[in-house]
């Protein structure tokens, strides 16, 4: 596992979703209230962005065909969709961000 920089927790104050791709796979950033998740930012259904879609609570929409996915574990709350996102771990550190890969 490898650690790697993905930003700074001030670019999350006025949208609280980011796409990032960190060695080749694309990420979803998250924040909810005070605390920051990872999931695959890539709909397990056709592919489309979650960065793309509706952020509620602790779930994200996918703009395509409505998959709801939660982002704390990245299961599947509502298909299309029946395969969970992978997720990762934060940590937050002198307002930088890291993930582990």
């Amino acid at each position: 596992m490898t650690t790697k920089k993905i930003g700074v927790v001030k670019e999350l104050e006025y949208a609280p979703m980011k796409g990032v791709i960190v060695d080749g796979k694309e990420i979803l950033i998250v924040k909810t209230g005070t605390k920051i998740f990872a999931m695959g930012n890539k709909c397990t259904h056709m592919g489309c962005n979650l960065s793309s879609g509706k952020f509620d609570g602790e779930t994200v929409r996918c703009p395509c065909h409505g998959s709801v996915f939660n982002v704390r574990t990245g299961e599947v709350v509502k298909g299309p969709a029946k395969k969970s996102e992978p997720t990762y771990s934060v940590t937050e550190e002198k307002g930088e961000l890291s993930i582990d890969i």
